[in-house]
């Protein structure tokens, strides 16, 4: 069977459109039609339904869509093992949290560079649920989720890191002048902006929040760690955000930290996750190693110096 077609099979279980698939795959949108109907012809069954919204798989197709993966990984395998003694090469999709994209991974990315120059590392800048949907419909190859928890039956993870959490807010905000730690109460009336929902910490800050006596909080949720970090630093409100991102903020005076009453905000633990049925290549692998390295590092140089994580 050519394998051709059941890349194109994959793909078009993914993107659920022909025309997106073939954006994908580069290539002519009746060439992913002669593909698909080759691979079911071949297997006697239909693989999707054409309707006018898309192209869902079939119960059937479903069903195939593992064995068809399972298939693709061990082609891959084979062609890796021709040259596992040679320099490791290839492109791996990483999903990550922007704040980690903007604060850790360049340094990861650098060295990556130095030690193999042709792994190329796409990354992809996305929340929890996203970066799991990724890995699952093989999109991306590892990511990086900060979350408590987020086994599951097909993704695996392991704690990496932990990033410390700043509340913080504009000099000029009330509760930044206080001299006493402002209490869940105190906060039950103020604007906060967040980042969008599936952000794992912003959620739980969020709960704890809506659950403090009297609560009535404004939260507005944003996709981007910078919108935030600028409507704090604006007078406009407070957000909680990775102590990394708030860094040069708090050095030069555009925010504060404000100090809460009773146990400190737990720092997050970073989890490098992967598909568990899903072979990963050489680069893949080498690109693992690296964050693994490099996050656990960094987390020990900012536990030594209480200032690169934002302290002011």
């Amino acid at each position: 069977m050519d394998t051709r077609l059941l890349t194109t099979f994959i793909t078009l279980a993914r993107t659920g459109s022909f025309t997106a698939a073939a954006a994908e795959l580069h290539l002519a949108q009746s060439t992913v039609t002669v593909h698909i109907r080759t691979l079911e012809r071949d297997l006697g069954v239909p693989l999707f339904d054409r309707l006018p919204t898309g192209a869902p798989l079939t119960d059937v197709g479903r069903r195939l869509l593992g064995e068809a993966e399972t298939v693709l990984d061990a082609v891959a395998r084979l062609r890796s093992a021709t040259g596992e003694d040679g320099p490791v090469a290839g492109r791996v999709a990483v999903g990550t949290p922007e704040s980690l994209c903007a604060t850790r991974l360049p340094a990861v990315i650098a060295a990556l560079r130095t030690q193999h120059p042709d792994v190329d590392v796409d990354l992809h800048a996305a929340g929890t649920e996203e970066c799991v949907q990724g890995l699952r419909s093989g999109h991306l190859d590892l990511a990086l989720l900060m979350a408590e928890d987020a086994e599951s039956p097909e993704i695996a993870t392991e704690p990496v890191a932990r990033e410390a959490l700043a509340l913080v807010a504009a000099p000029g905000h009330p509760l930044a002048g206080r001299a006493r730690p402002a209490a869940w109460a105190d906060l039950a009336a103020e604007h906060f902006f967040l980042l969008e929902e599936g952000c794992a910490y912003s959620d739980a800050f969020e709960r704890r929040l809506r659950a403090a006596p009297g609560a009535g909080p404004r939260v507005t949720r944003f996709g981007s760690v910078d919108a935030a970090r600028s409507c704090a630093a604006a007078g406009l409100g407070l957000t909680l955000l990775p102590a990394t991102t708030v860094a040069e903020h708090l050095r030069d005076g555009r925010l504060r930290r404000i100090a809460l009453a009773g146990p400190p905000l737990a720092d997050v633990p970073v989890r490098l996750a992967r598909h568990r049925r899903r072979w990963a290549a050489p680069a893949t692998r080498q690109v693992a190693r690296a964050l693994v390295r490099h996050l656990a590092q960094a987390g020990e140089g900012d536990a030594g110096h209480p200032a690169a994580a934002g302290e002011a």
